[in-house]
């Protein structure tokens, strides 16, 4: 015998209250008019020391900022509690437009881009002339990777007192970039000329001598320092997160980053890498065929070097960046 089917009646029904209460949502944000300009000097698991006036004030992101991101040199709208005491925490409710952005991915295979630092108007590559040994290729990387963000690049060779630093200073000559050259305590007096007024980003491979600089031009940095394994040459890293240091008297903005041995290129569009090669960009204008990857027997670059316009190591660079881009080996 089939069973009868339940009559049900509002006695039944159980109204459940809404969590959520009843006060309906809105997309209008708050315009924060009290909050307060603050620079992120360090990020550091979920919380952000901001620069404000004289003080520093930690802070969390705000949830309304949704997705994005905050990085060392943002500058970014405070509310909440700004006086820098001890057990106190501001919100970040704003981030301002970026001036530039120094990008970077794993490899040159990763969809995923990470911006490493923003609003730096230089780039210092520092490299050392031997241990470890210079390596042309993260140099030119690092290059691309400046003028894509649209900051001026420098190079800084360290350990002088080691090797000969004019080889590697002839390989880049023609591209016209500022170089530095320094050695164990040696005097930095053009290196903090070539600093004043900006704010730079250091990087650099590990075991170069990026954090022997920052303590030197900055004292109180006390940044760690590391040794070359002598079976691997390479260095151990030392500094596990952006930093930002303020050259002493006010003369402007180091911004440490850790040791990298590769530099990513992924979110750098092919057709603009050429761009960092000023000394190929102009022959490919004048010579290459249309929509030219100047990697093919037809690209106008050869005759270029040949003419003496440029030297065949910057035209072989060029092209094992080009090739890495497409995730074929360095």
């Amino acid at each position: 015998m089939a069973r009868r089917a339940r009559d049900y009646d509002e006695d039944d029904v159980r109204v459940r209250p809404s969590r959520r209460g009843s006060r309906p949502r809105t997309r209008i944000r708050p315009a924060h008019e009290d909050a307060v300009e603050g620079f992120v000097v360090a990020v550091d698991r979920g919380r952000y020391r901001c620069l404000v006036e004289d003080r520093t004030v930690t802070a969390m992101r705000a949830r309304e900022l949704g997705r994005k991101g905050v990085v060392v040199g943002d500058r970014v709208a405070l509310v909440g509690d700004v006086s820098g005491r001890p057990d106190t925490l501001a919100r970040i409710v704003r981030v301002e437009p970026r001036g530039s952005t120094l990008r970077r991915t794993a490899d040159d295979t990763d969809p995923f881009e990470r911006i490493i630092v923003a609003n730096a108007d230089q780039l210092a590559i520092v490299t050392a002339l031997a241990d470890p040994e210079p390596r042309p290729r993260l140099i030119d990387r690092q290059l691309v990777a400046a003028y894509d963000a649209g900051m001026h690049p420098l190079l800084v060779l360290t350990k002088a007192d080691l090797a000969d630093p004019d080889a590697l200073l002839a390989e880049y000559a023609s591209l016209g970039v500022p170089a530095f050259v320094t050695q164990r305590g040696g005097d930095l007096a053009g290196l903090r000329d070539l600093l004043r007024g900006q704010i730079t980003v250091l990087v650099g491979h590990s075991g170069v001598g990026k954090s022997t600089l920052v303590n030197a031009l900055v004292p109180d940095a006390e940044r760690a320092v590391s040794h070359v394994n002598a079976v691997t040459g390479r260095g151990r890293h030392t500094s596990s997160s952006a930093l930002a240091l303020e050259l002493p008297d006010g003369e402007g903005w180091i911004i440490d980053t850790p040791g990298v041995r590769s530099f990513g290129l992924a979110h750098v569009r092919p057709e603009n890498v050429i761009n960092a090669f000023e000394d190929l960009a102009e022959g490919a204008a004048e010579r290459c065929p249309p929509h030219c990857d100047h990697l093919q027997s037809e690209c106008g670059l050869d005759s270029w070097v040949a003419d003496g316009h440029a030297s065949q190591g910057r035209l072989d660079s060029l092209r094992r960046l080009l090739r890495s881009r497409e995730g074929e080996a360095d």
